[in-house]
């Protein structure tokens, strides 16, 4: 994690190259050592074919070959050393911007950000590992320009203008590559952008598939998906031409380099001005050449890449604070919840209290308001953003860090997120309840884990896609009753499960939840039948109060609106 806030994507590569410097010197003297001793090769091969031209002597030869044999050694060594702390590196720095990047996106109360999940998702692990390649790109230069340095001044000492045909061509080469790599960083950004469109459009199409099939709407929401995965898909297609260039480019140039210096050493051997040993080495420096200035043309494309995946990165690192936290944490151990005056949205005016250990149900006539009060109770919406207060343990929300408040408040949201992994993990996502089993019983899941052998280990797909969504919600279920919190807040927690399920939930709720502040924001007369007390919103504000059987019997509208 950083100490600063960052602005920009050179600030984060900043910091990326910074804290892994200790890596990047030692990776940079390994693969320094590795080109060095690359480079060695042709220059020892050609001094042993000098040495046996001039009849020398068998013991010489002999220290020559090993000579050629630690270095050999070296290329290896150095190589697998050299790549393994600077992989090692990356991947940890990689890791690391992931965990930032979801640890803002995961916060919607700190961080205003004009980007949906999915784009969020995709700069989480694309970008991610694209900036983080910096770690590897700077010492893989420094290395391969140390191997160009060596063969031009080894070809210098052959001959000048075989050494100046080297230095001139390599900065001749890189230039023309420099202007080609721009524009692959310009195109790469509008890709990646358009990418995490479509990803972002395809999360929203799978949230939403339910609701779409029933008002006949999956069709155009999937012509709209097609569209904007038809723009990424051209988009990928320019990207991918321009890189064939740029590749094909780098590889003409620099095999014509290495023709051009063997072709001028075999014109000064042919003239008598430099010995076949000599010519030996310079050709093998000709074709070694090719790989460090391959690597070398490289680079400056995985830098504007690095460069456009931080700036992506950055769209959600140096967004501003949609709010500041307070520092404030809940200091009572029985904690009840007040509303007061809260108007935001349809919300008038919202006031109402519940009581340590109560437990209440709201039903609201309106679906919205629903949603706005959970969004108020789960600090989705700012409390900078709406008058009135909301006090947690008769303190203001307002005053407690963001950790705090979730600690002690947990709001179950009614779309109900289930993720890849197990069930077990899905209920018991940090591994530290010690009502699993408990909770697995009360939210009727036991059935779903009686039907496979795994049990809580049965592998969930991502999004549950291998459930049910009467199953989906009730997995939701029971993470939130075994996190166990001091005041839980439910939405609309058994609309896919049928009118029995609903019964022993309902019941199985109060048993577990018993001396704990339970808030249900529902219609289910199930759940309304087992509240402590029912408080009906109307208008966005308290139309009445008093238990299911009381309002049944004098409110005509809670009949109506309640009844199945």
């Amino acid at each position: 994690m950083t100490n600063t806030e960052v602005r920009t994507g050179k600030e984060i590569l900043r910091i990326a190259l910074r804290r892994n410097r200790g890596a990047m010197t030692s990776g940079t003297l390994l693969m320094g050592s590795y080109q060095a001793a690359e480079t060695a090769v042709p220059i020892l091969l050609g001094v042993i074919v000098e040495y046996a031209l001039r009849g020398g002597r068998l013991s010489s030869l002999g220290l020559a070959l090993l000579a050629l044999g630690l270095v050999m050694a070296t290329v290896s060594y150095s190589w697998r050393f050299g790549m393994r702390i600077l992989q090692k590196a990356n991947t940890t720095e990689a890791h690391r911007w992931r965990v930032e990047v979801a640890d803002r996106g995961l916060q919607p109360v700190a961080r205003e950000v004009d980007l949906k999940s999915g784009e969020v998702l995709t700069i989480a692990t694309e970008d991610a590992d694209q900036t983080a390649d910096i770690i590897e790109v700077v010492p893989l230069l420094v290395s391969s320009l140390v191997s160009v340095v060596i063969t031009g001044v080894v070809l210098v000492v052959i001959s000048v203008p075989l050494g100046v045909l080297v230095f001139v061509g390599t900065a001749a080469i890189l230039s023309v590559l420099s202007v080609m790599s721009r524009r692959i960083g310009s195109n790469t950004q509008v890709q990646q952008a358009k990418v995490a469109r479509a990803g972002a459009k395809v999360s929203d199409l799978i949230a939403g598939l339910r609701p779409l099939h029933g008002f006949g709407g999956s069709y155009a929401a999937f012509q709209a998906y097609r569209r904007v995965s038809t723009e990424a898909k051209q988009q990928s297609i320019v990207v991918a031409r321009v890189n064939g260039v740029y590749a094909g480019m780098a590889l003409a140039l620099n095999s014509l380099l290495a023709a051009a210096v063997t072709l001028w050493a075999g014109l000064l051997t042919f003239q008598g001005e430099i010995t076949i040993g000599q010519l030996v080495m310079a050709v093998g420096l000709a074709q070694f050449l090719i790989e460090p200035l391959k690597l070398f043309s490289e680079m400056p494309k995985y830098v504007m890449m690095a460069r456009a995946s931080a700036e992506r990165m950055a769209l959600v690192l140096a967004a501003p604070a949609r709010m500041t936290p307070g520092v404030e944490e809940v200091v009572v151990s029985e904690t009840g919840l007040d509303v007061s005056g809260v108007t935001h949205g349809t919300l008038r005016d919202l006031t109402f209290s519940v009581q340590p250990g109560e437990f209440v149900a709201i039903a609201a006539y309106q679906p919205q308001a629903a949603a706005e009060l959970a969004a108020v109770l789960s600090v989705e919406v700012p409390p900078a953003s709406y008058s009135g207060v909301v006090r947690v343990g008769k303190q203001e929300v307002a005053s407690l860090t963001i950790e705090s408040v979730r600690t002690h408040l947990l709001v179950n949201p009614s779309h109900h997120e289930v993720f890849a992994g197990t069930l077990r993990e899905n209920v018991d996502p940090a591994g530290t309840s010690t009502l699993v089993d408990e909770a697995v019983s009360a939210a009727m899941l036991t059935d779903v884990v009686a039907l496979h052998s795994d049990g809580l280990d049965y592998a969930v797909r991502d999004r549950g896609a291998n459930l049910s969504g009467g199953q989906r919600q009730r997995l939701s279920l029971a993470r939130a009753l075994a996190a166990n919190p001091e005041i839980l807040v439910l939405h609309d927690p058994t609309t896919a499960v049928d009118a029995v399920t609903e019964q022993l939930i309902a019941r199985n709720l109060t048993e577990l939840r018993r001396g704990r502040t339970t808030i249900v924001i529902t219609s289910s007369p199930a759940l309304l039948d087992v509240a402590d007390r029912v408080i009906v919103l109307d208008g966005g504000t308290v139309a009445s109060e008093g238990t299911h059987r009381e309002l049944l019997g004098r409110d005509s509208s809670y009949q109506l609106a309640v009844a199945r």
